[in-house]
């Protein structure tokens, strides 16, 4: 295992590069949070970076100049517009190229080479990334239905830097899927000529991983905007509650954690090994556990009987 670690950062390529950077912008920023309150930083624009939703309304006295930059949070939804599109072209792509033997676009070739995606035919197997990319796509498909059909946005607002990183996150997320396929020059070399011949435990493993991390983060989003709501599934408002129910018993930010494990179950089902995707888990690690702190505290700033058992983002640890 260390001598794979070894010999991969040997060889990093840019994608590698990208998704250590944002990882190590991610752990700075939780490692700067977990200071002392005496030591940790009071920069209104570091702080403003870091905060959306309902996390923004607890840092003090933001600037008129921080304001301008902010857009309203249930723009998500645009993040999941351009990741169902972008996301499925690359899937119909991968989708010509495995059953009907069709080559990449020259383009989108050139720029998987760019990025450092190499041509290999060893132990990577073409249906761990066509699995990968399905779970990616309906993923962004299912975020998209929550956001327009099930969550419940105030006038919560985000960073315009944090849109439009979303934005770049998802193509980048793709890209990176496509880049883990082996090649035989523009085409997908499958070993066995049979891709689902390639079918493995971990597979499986994945599958059935990914299905239980959705359902709970999907059980999460309902239990929320259920909070804004009547009996009869009406808004009455959109003030912050306590919730309870599913993972909410354990951890603040249950949906967060979901997240983190949708990405473990693709590590998963790329047969634990793929060390692009494990750096992208670490960035979603890191981005996820920040984003739970804070949630966390401002819970138990808000509420005084907030649940004193409930960790911010991993159960019984943090």
């Amino acid at each position: 295992m260390a001598l794979w670690a070894g010999s991969e950062l040997s060889v990093l390529s840019p994608l590698h590069a990208v998704w250590l950077m944002v990882a190590a912008a991610y752990v700075l920023s939780l490692m700067l949070q977990l200071l002392p309150p005496g030591l940790l930083p009071s920069s209104a624009l570091f702080q403003d970076l870091i905060r959306y939703g309902k996390t923004k309304h607890e840092a003090s006295l933001r600037p008129a100049v921080c304001r301008s930059f902010d857009v309203p949070k249930r723009y998500f939804s645009h993040f999941y517009v351009i990741s169902v599109l972008w996301n499925g072209f690359l899937l119909w792509c991968l989708t010509q190229s495995l059953f009907l033997g069709a080559p990449f676009p020259s383009w989108l070739h050139t720029l998987l080479r760019i990025l450092g995606a190499v041509q290999f035919q060893g132990d990577e197997l073409a249906l761990s990334a066509f699995l990968v990319l399905v779970f990616v796509w309906l993923h962004s498909l299912r975020r998209l239905f929550e956001c327009v059909y099930v969550s419940v946005f105030s006038n919560a607002m985000i960073h315009i830097v944090h849109y439009w990183f979303g934005l770049v996150y998802y193509i980048l997320v793709g890209i990176t899927v496509l880049s883990q396929v082996p090649m035989d020059g523009r085409h997908v070399y499958v070993r066995g000529k049979n891709l689902f011949m390639q079918a493995r435990w971990f597979h499986i493993l994945g599958m059935m991983m990914f299905i239980w991390s959705s359902v709970h983060q999907y059980k999460c989003h309902v239990i929320l905007s259920n909070l804004r709501k009547n009996k009869a599934g009406v808004v009455i408002h959109c003030k912050h509650q306590i919730p309870f129910g599913d993972w909410f018993e354990y951890v603040s930010s249950p949906n967060y954690l979901a997240e983190l494990m949708i990405y473990i179950s693709m590590a998963v089902t790329f047969g634990f090994h793929n060390f692009t995707w494990w750096l992208v888990v670490i960035y979603v690690f890191f981005c996820q556990a920040l984003f739970a702190l804070l949630n966390h505290r401002f819970y138990k700033s808000k509420f005084v009987s907030y649940p004193k058992h409930r960790k911010a983002f991993l159960p019984f640890l943090f």
